[in-house]
């Protein structure tokens, strides 16, 4: 697996400590998405972001579980974040300002919502806090906004390349260029669930019943000629079937709660939106 999906680019990390008045004290300013906001203690919040420089970052916010924060801290929301902390591996505390409301944007799209929430989910389980991942962070903001303004046939794609790139940045990369078989690059319409690799129609088909499914408009070949409610469907199946198996398994966990309903709604939400034969929705 991972010779033909690259993970998200890296921008060059850095750790930046700013002077305070206490020189004891550690201190850095960025801009993050909300993954998650725990109750902790009488009013105070657990808050985990994802941040562009310093990557999956907790911190605790005081008051974070209040009604006149609860909104900052909603999950998928752009926050712009102060950490400080007496030592770099303590909890520290944040200090943020919302940026951007996003599940406020969408909270009348269950699939939307869904996922939303979904990302933030798998992100928070599968990304090794304090790892920088500047790629990742862009990427989400890509696909935040693409759940935000996006067009209904567009968004579901989205999703499923960012989880692409997301297996490619934890070293797992699905390899979709070539049959694993035969090295042919056309009628690319199954994936190994062992290896990640394509495999062609006709050295796939005497295992059919074994492989995944590999949708349209992820084929090589396939790029511009649209998307049916089935192949998104089984672009989720395919990202969750290798994120469960490399990430989830692993830590003894499911895919999260968001993540599952997500596959469902997605379904049912494009299959309704369409009028029976109407099959083919570009994807670009």
């Amino acid at each position: 697996m991972g010779r033909g999906s690259q993970s998200f680019p890296r921008l060059g990390p850095a750790l930046r400590c700013i002077d305070t008045d206490d020189p004891g004290d550690m201190e850095w300013r960025d801009e993050g998405f909300v993954l998650a906001a725990r109750p902790h203690g009488e009013g105070a919040a657990v808050v985990q972001i994802l941040t562009r420089e310093h990557g999956r970052h907790a911190g605790l916010v005081h008051g974070g579980a209040s009604r006149s924060k609860r909104a900052t801290v909603e999950p998928g929301n752009l926050v712009d974040a102060v950490w400080r902390a007496r030592l770099t591996e303590h909890l520290g505390r944040f200090t943020i300002e919302p940026s951007r409301h996003t599940a406020a944007q969408i909270m009348d799209d269950p699939a939307r919502l869904a996922a939303l929430s979904a990302a933030c989910a798998v992100t928070e389980t599968v990304i090794p806090e304090r790892e920088p991942h500047p790629g990742l962070f862009d990427a989400t903001a890509a696909l935040f906004a693409a759940l935000t303004h996006g067009d209904q046939e567009i968004w579901p794609a989205v999703y499923i390349q960012w989880e692409m790139g997301l297996l490619a940045e934890l070293g797992f990369g699905l390899d979709l260029q070539a049959c694993a078989a035969t090295g042919m690059t056309t009628e690319l319409v199954y994936v190994s669930p062992k290896t990640g690799r394509a495999v062609s129609r006709e050295a796939g088909a005497p295992y059919a019943e074994r492989m995944l499914a590999l949708p349209r408009f992820l084929q090589p070949d396939g790029r511009g000629h649209g998307a049916t409610a089935e192949d998104f469907t089984a672009g989720l199946r395919l990202t969750g079937h290798f994120l469960a198996r490399h990430a989830f398994d692993p830590l003894d966990r499911p895919l999260p709660p968001a993540r599952t309903r997500l596959e469902s709604l997605v379904s049912r939400k494009l299959d309704t939106a369409k009028d029976g034969d109407e099959k083919d929705t570009p994807v670009s």
